[in-house]
């Protein structure tokens, strides 16, 4: 457990290298592996030693290394791949306010600030390349679990769904992929927008969606559906009631909104839940929350829960209108 730090460092390189990619055919040698890469062969050779110690490869006496399956989820063209997940929480802007995680339990507050010199988000806009691998990892874990999220949420007579904090649009397309009537929008901080509107347009969905810059504690645009990913683990409750409050108010009569969140205490795995709890008090002041403190959120933003859905995936689908 003292050493988890470097076996996500071992993962994330071995992502880097593209190590799943270049062994999804045949197996290679680490001298192989570091021309492809440009790396230097011998430390190239330890990483992936180190990476047949947990799985993550098999040596034979050839010195030869295979990939595993449990590696193949690294592979860029895995349908739930974890390769985009895997270097966006072991990046800079994740990786170094933990650096100072026992100061956030003492303070009550993350001390991403101290450790990044601005706020998580903010870093991000300034920080391209870590924003694009923080977006591609979301989505790539939407993916992951979305499929079963489609089943969660009906879309049945929605005329536009609202994608808030939506990064690339990941769940509001696996939505439209089931539902062919279905429009919606991607909202999200004017930078991320403008990437989101190049990854919908490869999408195919582009004639019924939307991407709109701005700011959820200003404004939202109108839909009859709101989807709320893991947007408001990220903040505290005052922040989320602002959230909460704007969808409410931008609502059309019929609407409502759709939370997915990990659920404390409902969820099938409570470890993840718990390291996902603390992980967003050292990035970004926010929490995982209770079904009572989600419904305590609801009742001060002017909404009720109307339904709750649990399935396979480890979040949970919340449903709120207005009260």
């Amino acid at each position: 457990m003292l050493y988890g730090f470097c076996v996500s460092q071992v993962i994330r390189t071995a992502a880097e290298l593209s190590l799943a990619d270049h062994l999804a055919t045949r197996p290679a040698t680490a001298e192989e592996i570091a021309e492809l890469e440009g790396s230097a062969p011998a430390t190239t050779f330890r990483l992936m030693r180190a990476c047949a110690a947990f799985g993550l490869l098999t040596i034979d006496e050839a010195d030869r290394f295979h990939s595993t399956p449990l590696l193949d989820t690294l592979r860029t063209d895995a349908p739930r791949s974890l390769r985009g997940f895997a270097l966006a929480v072991t990046n800079t802007a994740n990786w170094l306010p933990w650096s100072k995680f026992g100061a956030s339990v003492r303070t009550g507050h993350s001390q991403a600030r101290n450790a990044l010199g601005m706020d998580f988000f903010d870093y991000l806009e300034r920080h391209p390349a870590q924003a694009q691998e923080f977006n591609a990892g979301m989505a790539g874990i939407t993916s992951v679990w979305a499929l079963e999220l489609t089943k969660l949420i009906d879309t049945t007579n929605v005329r536009r769904a609202v994608d808030i904090g939506g990064a690339n649009g990941t769940l509001l397309t696996l939505l439209q992929k089931a539902d062919p009537a279905l429009h919606g929008i991607v909202f999200d901080r004017p930078n991320v927008a403008q990437v989101a509107e190049a990854h919908i347009a490869r999408s195919g969905f582009a004639e019924r969606t939307e991407v709109v810059g701005g700011n959820f504690f200003e404004s939202v645009p109108a839909g009859d559906l709101y989807l709320l990913k893991s947007v408001l683990h990220d903040w505290d409750d005052e922040s989320c009631v602002k959230i909460l409050r704007k969808c409410r108010e931008a609502m059309e009569p019929d609407g409502r909104i759709a939370i997915i969140e990990f659920v404390i205490g409902a969820d099938g795995d409570a470890s993840l839940a718990a390291l996902m709890d603390l992980a967003m008090l050292a990035v970004h002041n926010g929490r995982e929350r209770s079904l009572t403190e989600f419904d305590a959120l609801l009742r001060r933003a002017g909404l009720r829960r109307a339904a709750l859905h649990t399935g396979d995936s480890p979040h949970s689908v919340i449903e709120a209108v207005a009260a």
